[in-house]
């Protein structure tokens, strides 16, 4: 690798906050990322198999959408959409589709999560390590049982076992982690917040986010 291509990778493996936090600095940084590596990995296609492709947009491309994701909890669809797209592109140079053709079809047949959809796996996925005992310190302090509270009126929500969602009154405090994860994991079934090993939590998340924003089951 060339010198300004090792430079390229390093500085996108960071998260890019601006003042208004609304992200825009760190998707625009991403998604102009994404395009560069599709565009280089597009003038080799044609002496790649799909299998090939597909690793090297999962390394290259996909890295760097699912990079950092968290930070992205709860931001309006319009916002994430350039991401999206990003996504749908790398879709269709694994496939070989043309760019005015019908995308979902391509990202199902992937068994892609749409970008939503992997902010949320994300999430729920380091909520379940910090409650297995397997997350740093200052991401398990910010989650909290509902059965250590001292709320009557939660009983029920202790038993199911779930999560504290704080209150908050600004729109970009609901995008806070403390908020957002519990939230998230709150809704998932019992049986995969329940999972006895983190692999098995995945499995079973992404089949549940599958049927959620495909409508369909996920062929294991």
């Amino acid at each position: 690798m060339t010198p300004s291509y090792l430079q390229t990778l390093f500085e996108t493996c960071k998260v890019q906050f601006d003042s208004e936090l609304n992200m825009s600095a760190h998707i625009a940084k991403t998604t102009q990322t994404c395009f560069f590596h599709i565009r280089r990995l597009r003038q080799i296609r044609r002496l790649l198999g799909r299998d090939v492709t597909a690793k090297l947009v999962s390394a290259f491309v996909i890295s760097r959408l699912d990079y950092g994701n968290a930070v992205l909890a709860r931001l309006p669809q319009s916002t994430i959409a350039p991401l999206q797209r990003a996504l749908n592109a790398a879709a269709r140079l694994v496939l070989r589709l043309r760019s005015r053709e019908h995308v979902t079809a391509a990202l199902i047949d992937l068994h892609w999560l749409p970008v939503a959809a992997r902010i949320e796996y994300k999430l729920c996925t380091l909520v379940y390590q910090s409650v297995t005992g397997n997350a740093p310190t200052y991401i398990t302090d910010m989650l909290q049982p509902v059965s250590d509270l001292d709320r009557p009126t939660q009983l029920r929500s202790a038993s199911k076992g779930d999560l504290a969602v704080p209150r908050t009154r600004l729109k970009l405090g609901e995008r806070a982690f403390r908020v957002a994860a519990p939230r998230l994991c709150n809704e998932l079934p019992p049986d995969i917040r329940k999972s006895s090993t983190l692999a098995t939590f995945k499995k079973h998340l992404k089949a549940f986010l599958f049927r959620k924003h495909y409508g369909l089951v996920l062929e294991q």
